[in-house]
């Protein structure tokens, strides 16, 4: 189920996830031209992509996505891997899911701060838990999420196949196919591991 249905039920709600989610994912590829850009690589610099400003992030239609069917994403950072090299390459890739479980350990520990405030919990709690399922999400070894950038750098020839693969006219869409049709045992997984973190961090 897409955002689209709070936008009538609950705005206020539509309001607080959409704003949680528009800057967890501008921090999350900010991370990842951040990251780039100190390791040398200029390329994230060019495309403007060196910047906490969401506008320069979001997808259209990733953000369309996000709305209708409940997953989307942002738009990539485009990096030269040979700037960077094998391991410059996997921190790049890193950064992203990094920078959202610092998001969440913060929001955790500001939880703690508020605890006597419902609301701010309420509002906390849900960037806490968009930041995790941002983290773990693209964690999955799979083309075009950060996962499969770490596995390739880890293993290079398997790097050059993931490569050739996302290269393809329609990788996109058969990562987004795949993504869909497999949403139940990923979703179980996310769920599982947000508890898991949840309970470390004492939420």
């Amino acid at each position: 189920m897409g955002l689209i249905n709070l936008l009538t039920s609950n705005p206020l709600a539509f309001a607080i996830i959409a704003a949680a989610l528009v800057l967890s994912l501008a921090f999350h590829e900010f991370a990842h031209a951040y990251v780039a850009d100190r390791l040398g690589d200029p390329t994230p610099r060019r495309y403007g992509r060196v910047t906490l400003n969401p506008i320069k992030h979001l997808d259209p239609f990733g953000t369309l996505l996000l709305l209708l069917a409940g997953f989307g994403f942002a738009k990539p950072v485009p990096i030269n891997p040979n700037n960077l090299g094998r391991w410059g390459t996997l921190w790049v890739a890193a950064a992203g899911p990094i920078s959202n479980l610092l998001i969440a350990v913060l929001t955790a520990v500001l939880m703690k701060v508020f605890a006597g405030n419902f609301l701010a919990v309420q509002i906390l709690g849900i960037v806490l838990g968009i930041n995790v399922v941002l983290a773990v999400f693209n964690l999955i070894p799979i083309p075009l999420l950060d996962g499969s950038r770490i596995l390739g750098a880890l293993v290079p020839s398997l790097g050059r196949s993931l490569a050739q693969f996302e290269a393809q006219p329609f990788s996109f869409l058969i990562v987004m196919a795949f993504i869909y049709l497999a949403r139940d045992p990923i979703g179980v997984i996310i769920n599982n591991v947000q508890n898991w973190v949840e309970r470390l961090i004492g939420v």
